[in-house]
């Protein structure tokens, strides 16, 4: 399959109650909210020999239940990128790739949100790793923001680093 949809659902699982009258409700551990993730992805070969290719994805994270007054903003996140597939050491297949992130997400609502200081649009260049030593794979990526527009006072990384380590069954 090189295209298709992703369903799924985000559970208030992470702390939204540590100190609220010092840490604002954007920055907790979790939300309180239970959001419906909907999303799509796409992939092809871009040579014959199938080395190098592209993919696209994105996913739509949209708040349905909420606790104590506090609805996240909407987010939308996507991804374009290519990759080299024909690098191979012993059974270690290594897939050098890079990547440009678009996310964008709404301001906060209700009455314990902050939306004056939440909200965000953001653009980054991310190059990465992916080494499948089958049935493992282990994923990294450092993802370095090019240009942002951020609602109000916020604190940012700098950078982000991403690492992802999966077994196939």
């Amino acid at each position: 399959m090189s295209a298709g949809i992703t369903f799924g659902l985000k559970l208030p699982t992470g702390s939204h109650l540590f100190a609220p009258e010092i840490v604002d409700r954007d920055t907790q551990l979790g939300t309180g909210s239970t959001d419906i993730l909907l999303g799509g992805f796409d992939h092809g070969d871009l040579t014959k020999d199938g080395n190098w290719g592209w993919f696209a994805q994105l996913q739509l994270d949209v708040p349905a239940l909420i606790q104590a007054q506090y609805r996240p903003g909407l987010e939308l996140d996507t991804a374009a990128g290519i990759d080299f597939k024909g690098l191979v050491l012993g059974r270690v297949h290594i897939v050098p790739l890079a990547q440009v992130i678009f996310s964008e997400r709404t301001s906060d609502s209700d009455a314990a949100a902050d939306p004056a200081n939440t909200g965000y649009q953001r653009l980054l260049l991310a190059p990465g790793l992916e080494l499948d030593i089958h049935p493992v794979k282990l994923y990294a990526d450092v993802e370095f923001p090019v240009w942002q527009h951020l609602t109000g006072n916020q604190l940012v990384a700098p950078l982000l680093v991403k690492v992802s380590l999966s077994y196939m069954f």
